[in-house]
C-alpha cells in the first residue's frame, strides 16, 4: 500500500494567520492539498496541531485519518515522525505533502509514484526550478529513519544522507 502524510501542524508563524485554513476557490487550502493526493494513494494520515479541530472540519467527508501531534513547536521533522508513527504495518511506502500546497501540478504524484515502482530506489523528490520539493516519496525501509526526525528541516537530511538511494522527477510539472 502506498500512503500519503500531509502536514497540517505548522504555526504559520510567517504569515500570521492559519495558511491551511484560508479560503481558496471555495475550499481551504489543506482541502486542496489533501484531495490532489486522495487518488492516488490508499491511506491519507494528516497531522495536525494546535489548529486540529478546524483542520479536521475543513476536511469534513474526506476520507482521511489523523494523528495530532502534540508538540508541534518542536518543527516538521516532529510532525513527519508522528505521521509515520501513524502508518499502517502493511504500508509500502509514503508520500509526505505539505497542507499548504494547493496546486501540485497535476503529472507531478503519478511520475513520482511511477519513479517509485521503476527505480529500485527508495526515496524519490520532484525537483522545481532545479530544487528538490515536495510531494516526496520514502520506501517503508526509510520509516525508521523518519522516524527519528526532530527540527524544522523536515527529511532534507535522510534525503541528502545518502544520495545512491535517491532519484530525482523531472518533467510535467517539474522541471524539464
Amino acid at each position: 500500500m502506498i500512503a500519503a502524510i500531509v502536514l497540517a501542524a505548522g504555526f504559520a508563524r510567517r504569515m500570521g494567520r492559519q495558511k491551511l485554513l484560508l479560503n481558496l476557490q471555495g475550499k481551504a487550502v489543506v482541502r486542496w492539498a489533501v484531495e490532489r493526493l486522495l487518488p492516488h494513494v490508499e491511506d491519507v494520515v494528516v497531522v495536525t496541531g494546535q489548529d486540529d479541530v478546524p483542520v479536521r472540519e475543513a476536511l469534513a467527508g474526506l476520507a482521511v485519518r489523523y494523528a495530532v501531534n502534540a508538540n508541534p513547536q518542536s518543527g516538521q521533522g516532529s510532525s513527519i515522525a508522528v505521521g509515520v508513527g501513524a502508518l499502517k504495518p502493511w504500508t509500502r511506502a509514503v508520500l509526505i505533502a505539505l497542507g499548504d500546497q494547493p496546486r501540485i501540478p497535476d503529472g507531478v504524484v503519478p511520475r513520482v509514484l511511477e519513479a517509485f515502482a521503476r527505480s529500485g530506489k527508495v526515496i524519490v523528490v520532484p525537483v522545481y526550478r532545479g530544487a528538490q520539493g515536495t510531494p516526496a516519496l520514502f520506501a517503508a525501509e526509510v520509516f525508521p529513519e523518519l522516524r527519528g526526525l526532530t527540527g524544522d528541516a523536515g527529511a532534507r537530511s535522510i534525503v541528502q544522507a545518502r544520495p545512491e538511494r535517491l532519484v530525482e522527477v523531472r518533467g510535467p510539472g517539474a522541471d524539464r
